[in-house]
């Protein structure tokens, strides 16, 4: 099936500036100086919690830890991995800067902004009374599980599915958001869902559920062109390109994507996945598990989770729905 041209867009010439504004925007928070992103032979970890001998059993994704019974004050903290962090000074989040309304840099300010930011920034505003102590350092999708096994970031804030396999390399905060894929298409086709896609190139980045599921797709349907880019903007610029037809991934960042380009669109139609999203932490560190479940609660409850999800995805995902209901007892 051949695509009907579009017209001229100043994103689709503009498509390789884009990419450099938002994915290849280095670090930002506050007034913190770019991160380096030390190897794993120089990461912190003198005293943190002994990692658990046997597999993680998982019968849901989205169970997790229990949290603390409150929000304790720095004073109090002494488990070794949370000490490391305070007595650093700051919180080392790895993040998207190119995810649109999630994590995306701004190219009038310089700071990576979004709903993955602010969550993160709230979690180091718990811990240090300041929001700016979220040192963040752009990761790629695939390097989210690497970044928190070499010590490189304390913690993922980078709209990453809870899943029994993640399970098994690393621990998640209670889901903090729920996402689902979908498709993003140009404004002349009448494709619905990937099933709709046979014959047509459709991008997804390296690293992903949404990869995975197109894999799945096609080696269901047959006849689908796979694309793949570094991350989404990356899958962006190839459709904008002419190099991809179509690209997949969560709603919540298709919507972002849709938002750059007038001749693109999400068709509203039912998810083909359930994407739970958690934040992600070392298997080993379950105590800063249990902190930021106990701050995510406070969030909730006070509705700072409705405020955050209202500044960057209602004008495109519509009215604030419930917060996910968190689930303990791992």
């Amino acid at each position: 099936m051949n695509r009907m041209p579009r017209p001229t867009s100043p994103f689709k010439a503009g498509g390789v500036a884009l990419l450099a504004a938002l994915g290849l925007a280095a670090c930002a928070g506050g007034d913190y100086p770019d991160t380096p992103l030390p190897t794993s032979a120089s990461a912190s970890s003198s005293a943190t919690t002994a990692a658990p001998t046997t597999p993680v059993s998982c019968d849901n994704a989205t169970q997790t830890y229990d949290p603390l019974a409150s929000v304790p004050a720095r004073s109090q903290i002494t488990d070794g991995a949370m000490s490391d962090i305070i007595q650093r000074g700051y919180l080392r989040v790895g993040v998207s800067a190119d995810s649109y309304l999630l994590g995306a840099n701004n190219p009038r300010t310089g700071q990576i902004e979004g709903f993955d930011i602010d969550v993160a920034r709230a979690i180091a505003e718990a811990i240090f009374g300041d929001p700016n102590k979220a040192r963040l350092v752009v990761i790629t999708a695939a390097d989210r599980i690497p970044a928190l096994q070499d010590g490189r970031v304390d913690l993922v804030a980078r709209n990453m599915t809870m899943n029994c396999a993640r399970w098994q390399d690393i621990a998640f905060s209670s889901e903090y958001y729920h996402a689902g894929q979908k498709i993003l298409v140009g404004i002349d086709s009448k494709a619905t869902s990937l099933d709709d896609l046979k014959g047509q190139r459709v991008c997804a980045p390296t690293g992903t559920t949404s990869l995975a599921k197109l894999q799945e797709v096609n080696d269901q349907v047959g006849g689908i062109s796979i694309v793949t880019a570094a991350n989404h903007t990356g899958c962006l610029v190839k459709f904008q390109q002419g190099e991809a037809d179509a690209i997949t991934g969560d709603d919540t960042v298709l919507a972002g994507l849709a938002a750059q380009d007038p001749y693109a669109k999400v068709p509203d139609s039912e998810a083909i996945t359930d994407e739970p999203y958690g934040l992600g932490i070392a298997k080993e560190n379950t105590y800063f598990v249990q902190y930021v479940n106990a701050v995510l609660d406070e969030m909730r409850a006070d509705g700072r989770w409705t405020k955050i999800y209202n500044t960057w995805l209602a004008p495109s995902l519509g009215k604030a729905p419930k917060p996910p209901t968190p689930v303990y007892g791992r």
